[in-house]
């Protein structure tokens, strides 16, 4: 096969994935759902596979204790929850209106120490960069929800999950022996090479990722409650649970707990306490969390994820969000590959350069 059959033959399975997508994406979430948790358990059924657990024993157990782990944790957060959010919308438009008067005497007051015209062109400005990032932030909720009501019913997304966990989880290694089998012979060393370092990538990221916008969440919580923060278990939850898009989960509760300090009390004390709380998350995120549960060398930049999340999100809705970090991860890794190839090239290196090692170059 030549050069231009391979690219012919790779691009054309690229375009059926993405065809795929767009023809069954009302129906692929709680495929790719189950897909991902039979991920996430994989390494848990493996262990218990070496306890001498045989292997649909072992995806039960995993899949039972992820469902009590989950459950239990609704069981005791809900109600706090639920009462927070019925004072939440209850109080919102109280708390909308004097934030809103407050702000617009600020606003004032400024606008009084420039000439109008400033004024203006200041307003437009911060108008116009306003109605792109809402509108932005809007294409992505809708595509989101759009998928989430084209499903027949959460009920649905509820049981279809858990069964399609459970035989992925339980056929795993089968699977992955398979679609080893298909490779391509002369190419076999390279791809598994590649298809590890993916592997590492993801898991470093994905498991990891979800350890720490859990332990935010719980610190942020916990943190914003003691502080004295009404709805702070919301606030702080919500944040936690969202950190997974890079700083928008920081800004996000920084802003609403901020914004909620001052209409609580009006004064910098509780304010500063609450900035200080998400700072202090940040520092402790970004300097102890993330390089120990994430790694420093999982290879996914902050603004590449975003990019992925936000893309995702808007083109396949909840469908696209999950499938954004592994596909991330898929194109990363193949442009490292390529670059790392393209750099031990002629191409590159000129008359006197060769190939280089066919199986070493774009690992990490």
């Amino acid at each position: 096969m030549t050069a231009v059959q391979k690219t012919l033959f790779w691009a054309a399975a690229v375009a059926l994935f993405i065809l795929a997508l767009v023809l069954f994406n009302d129906v692929l979430l709680p495929f790719v759902a189950g897909m991902a948790l039979a991920y996430l358990l994989d390494p848990v059924a493996d262990r218990l596979c070496a306890w001498g657990l045989p292997r649909a024993l072992a995806t039960s157990v995993a899949l039972a204790a992820a469902l009590v782990v989950l459950v239990g944790a609704l069981f005791l957060i809900v109600p706090v929850l639920e009462a927070q959010l019925a004072r939440l919308f209850t109080q919102l438009p109280e708390i909308i209106e004097r934030l809103w008067a407050s702000l617009s005497a600020t606003a004032a007051r400024i606008s009084s120490q420039f000439a109008p015209d400033e004024v203006d062109k200041a307003r437009a400005a911060v108008m116009g960069a306003s109605e792109k990032v809402i509108g932005g932030a809007l294409a992505v909720i809708e595509g989101v929800w759009s998928s989430g009501l084209a499903l027949v019913n959460l009920i649905g997304l509820v049981v279809v999950t858990p069964v399609v966990a459970w035989y992925l989880l339980r056929d795993w290694d089968r699977i992955v022996e398979t679609v080893d089998g298909w490779l391509p012979r002369d190419h076999a060393p390279v791809i598994r090479e590649q298809v590890r370092i993916i592997d590492r990538t993801l898991a470093g990221f994905v498991r990891g990722q979800a350890m720490v916008c859990l332990i935010l969440g719980a610190v942020y919580a916990i943190a914003l409650e003691v502080a004295g923060l009404d709805y702070g278990l919301v606030v702080g939850l919500v944040a936690g649970l969202i950190s997974f898009i890079p700083y928008v989960g920081a800004i996000v509760g920084l802003m609403a707990s901020v914004g909620l300090a001052y209409a609580q009390t009006g004064e910098v004390a509780l304010m500063a306490v609450v900035g200080a709380i998400f700072v202090a998350g940040q520092a402790i995120e970004g300097n102890f969390l993330t390089p120990k549960l994430v790694g420093e060398r999982v290879g996914l930049h902050a603004v590449w994820i975003l990019f992925a999340l936000l893309a995702g999100g808007s083109l396949f809705g909840f469908t696209g969000i999950l499938l954004a970090v592994p596909v991330a991860a898929v194109i990363g890794v193949l442009i490292r590959f390529a670059l790392g190839r393209y750099l031990q090239s002629a191409l590159f290196l000129g008359g006197g350069g060769g190939e280089g090692d066919k199986g070493g170059a774009g690992g990490e």
